[in-house]
């Protein structure tokens, strides 16, 4: 990197840091701390749970997911919508009426103790190793620039986040997220515009954007029902509208967000924000993705995008054998510059027959550039057996640090830390809510004073902090990490889901039902996971359905839990 772009970087994060502790400042009690005294406005609700979401894995895999299968993972965001309809008609309400710190704290309310203790602890298993993953994602950024060691900057990322929102609780999350989103919009804008300037001049956005279509990058939408098939219009409505409703609903690093809202109008209308915002803006985000992918039918890429790893074979003994395979990607890719150019010129004459021709010798070119690139990744693992041969997530990188100008390299770089940091934030805040809230206030010490709770929830935030930082030390072979961490999310998502579904809808499922439904609908999802091939999006599905099935069975020979009565219901909601 050159100087300008340190400079931006570097002033985008001590902004993002001092900031954060500056309006942070003044917390006295955990209601200050944890949620912000409830008086933020849908506005900042609404940026703060899409910031939340969007972590730096969205903006540095997403593009190298579109780049290698295309537009198709859109599609995992289609069930949002309609999951963000149904939370503000039920779960807002609920939460806001009951007052509650935490969505856990609900089913003690309908349930009993032990199942609000394995909800929270389900989410914080998954939410921490989580949140690991998002930490270790800009890591890699400043490892492949510098060659510095993915250990120390996950370390680096860990400390700087844990530096408001330790002081700053919940408000700090909150307000520096609207910073962070402003410099995400601002870099991913420049990003795209930057691609069509670089783009040939003879070729129009137009052109490029066919070109895309007639490679196979537009499939934004696949209407075959394959339950084998990761992403397909029917398991991003049906299986996304579960992840949706279990993330947003029952999540609370997002249920923490609009919990912050001043009142239940102002949470709703967040979160309506988000159903809004949430498709176009990933569709953008795997557009940009797609203009990288169209670029370099015009500029040669690399035969392997992570520049660790070919440099390691470059200095290995099988350089000769990287050579040669290099050779025949150079030489695939002057083949395919005059396909493409006929592509372009059949398309201008409008003559179906050419389209075509070019389509299927163009179609030939890539699947012999796949072939090649996949010798290099059995190269590499013959080099190195550990070495991380999923490139996707480098994809982005390359082209940013390859071909852009200075500064504005710093600001996509920058665009990666921001939302790494909010998502980190916002679970380092969740995690601290779950813990105190469900765990040390209501088992470990019930009587303490409200200064001990608050000085507590500081220590456990950093506590949390090292977990995840030392996650992120391990994160780096799960693969492509926008996948890794959905299909992640998803082995404990459909469980927790299916608890608070028997709690809003289902009155007469007791708590002992549902607590060992869970249990067993936990054991059957990993074991799908192990020995299946059913797409990760279908746990979710799977997970509610068996938790609401085998609690209503465990119901009829249980014994009655002592009566429980619900103080809200989902009707009067």
């Amino acid at each position: 990197m050159r100087i300008l772009d340190w400079i931006v970087l570097v002033a985008a994060l001590l902004f993002i840091v001092l900031y954060g502790i500056w309006k942070g400042r003044g917390n006295k009690d955990m209601k200050g701390y944890l949620l912000a005294n409830r008086a933020m406005p849908w506005y900042t609700v609404g940026l703060s749970i899409i910031a939340t979401q969007a972590s730096a894995i969205t903006f540095l895999s997403a593009p190298g997911q579109a780049f290698s299968d295309g537009m198709r993972f859109v599609q995992f965001y289609f069930g949002l919508p309609i999951a963000m309809i149904v939370l503000c008609i039920t779960a807002v309400p609920i939460y806001h009426k009951l007052n509650v710190y935490t969505a856990y704290e609900y089913l003690e309310n309908r349930f009993d103790l032990k199942t609000r203790v394995l909800a929270a602890f389900l989410f914080l298993i998954q939410r921490g190793i989580s949140t690991g993953l998002s930490i270790y994602a800009p890591s890699i950024i400043l490892s492949s620039l510098l060659g510095w060691n993915t250990n120390l900057t996950s370390i680096i990322i860990g400390v700087m986040v844990l530096m408001y929102t330790v002081f700053g609780g919940s408000k700090a999350v909150s307000h520096t997220q609207l910073g962070q989103m402003a410099i995400i919009l601002s870099g991913m804008v420049t990003a795209f515009f930057m691609i069509l300037y670089l783009l040939p001049d003879d070729i129009s956005f137009m052109e490029a954007v066919k070109v895309a279509g007639k490679t196979g990058r537009l499939n934004a939408i696949d209407l075959e029902f394959n339950p084998d098939s990761q992403y397909n219009i029917w398991s991003g409505i049906i299986g996304g509208f579960f992840l949706a409703m279990s993330y947003f609903g029952t999540d609370q690093s997002q249920v923490g967000r609009y919990l912050s809202g001043s009142s239940i109008a102002q949470s709703r209308l967040g979160l309506l924000f988000n159903g809004i915002i949430k498709v176009p803006m990933q569709f953008c985000i795997l557009f940009v993705g797609i203009m990288v992918f169209v670029f370099y039918q015009f500029v040669m890429p690399p035969v392997f995008f992570n520049t660790v790893e070919t440099d390691k074979l470059r200095n290995s003994a099988y350089a000769a054998e990287f050579a040669v395979l290099e050779k025949k990607h150079e030489t695939i890719f002057q083949t395919r510059q005059a396909e493409i150019r006929q592509l372009v010129g059949a398309l201008r004459s409008g003559d179906e027959t050419s389209i075509a021709s070019a389509e299927q010798q163009l179609e030939r070119s890539l699947a012999l550039d796949t072939a090649v690139r996949g010798e290099t990744v059995r190269l590499i693992k013959k080099n190195d057996k550990l070495a991380d041969v999923n490139d996707t997530n480098y994809v982005f990188l390359n082209f940013v640090t390859t071909y852009l100008p200075a500064g504005v390299v710093g600001l996509l770089i920058a665009v990666v830390f921001s939302a790494s940091m909010s998502s980190s934030a916002s679970a380092f805040n969740s995690l601290t809510s779950t813990t105190i809230v469900d765990v040390y206030k209501r088992i470990i010490r019930k009587d303490a004073s409200e200064e001990h709770y608050f000085h507590m929830s500081r220590w456990i935030t950093i506590g949390w902090g090292v977990f995840c930082v030392v996650v992120a030390l391990y994160a780096g072979r799960v693969g492509n990490l926008l996948e890794a961490v959905n299909r992640l999310g998803s082995l404990f998502y459909g469980a927790i889901l299916g608890i608070f579904v028997c709690a809003f809808y289902f009155k007469k499922i007791r708590g002992a039902a549902t607590f060992y439904a869970a249990i067993i609908t936990e054991v059957v999802v990993f074991a799908l996971f192990y020995f299946s091939s059913i797409a990760f999006l279908w746990y979710n599905v799977i997970g509610c359905l068996l938790v609401i099935l085998i609690a209503w069975i465990f119901n009829l020979f249980l014994q009655p839990d002592p009566e429980k009565v619900p103080v809200v219901s989902a009707k009067k909601g």
